[in-house]
């Protein structure tokens, strides 16, 4: 693939499903798995299936996100879940507008596959920050999904600092304030693997929307 790409796939306990979804990363691509101090043999699993494993102990989706994006040295960089609820054959849906010219950053919007793929407690909740983003910031999205591509010596001059839930958003914020071009394209979700650290509850989704809060507030 021209330009280079690398796909980041932080994962907590996805030993299940980690393989699997490794092996269905494009040809020529890169693939970090950022193995956020799991209990399980998610590294080893990675690791059988062609990953570089990167160890990031600090648990957080921000943490594992940033040391993925340290180890990477490709011209662009993909972030994708790595619980299979996204197939990472659709980055290049992402890719393509970055890598074109198109877009400065491009997010996967999701689509849900079955009634069960996407909890309506998660759906609110996103539903409901993508709109503060739109009235707030004027920032086009309708979603703030996992699934995303952006150019990685660009995104290391934003100066993300959120290392927990808030990483995404303040990756969209830092964005459009510093004009880059943002565009969503839609991508199929289905249900993920196990049971989610984050959306899979009530609990984790209140964690997340508090720390997103947090970073509409300081950004």
């Amino acid at each position: 693939m021209d330009p280079s790409v690398d796909v980041i796939l932080p994962a907590l306990d996805e030993a299940s499903v980690i393989a699997e979804v490794v092996g269905r990363v494009p040809a020529g691509v890169g693939v970090i798995v950022v193995d956020n101090a799991s209990t399980d043999d998610t590294a080893e699993r990675a690791r059988a299936a062609g990953a570089t494993v990167v160890s990031e102990p600090q648990r957080g989706f921000g943490a594992a996100c940033a040391a993925g994006l340290a180890a990477s040295q490709a011209e662009i960089v993909v972030f994708c879940d790595a619980d299979g609820s996204i197939d990472p054959a659709r980055l290049v849906d992402v890719v393509a507008p970055v890598a074109g010219g198109e877009a400065d950053i491009v997010l996967g919007a999701r689509v849900p596959t079955s009634r069960g793929a996407w909890p309506v407690h998660a759906r609110l909740a996103n539903r409901y920050l993508a709109w503060r983003l739109r009235r707030r910031l004027h920032i086009p999205v309708t979603d703030l999904g996992p699934l995303r591509a952006m150019r990685r010596s660009a995104l290391v001059e934003l100066g993300v600092v959120d290392r927990r839930f808030g990483w995404p958003l303040e990756m969209v914020i830092r964005a459009a304030q510093a004009g880059w071009r943002v565009r969503e394209v839609p991508v199929p979700y289905q249900p993920r693997v196990g049971r989610s650290k984050v959306t899979g509850t009530v609990r984790g989704t209140i964690r997340a929307i508090r720390d997103m809060g947090r970073v509409m507030r300081d950004v």
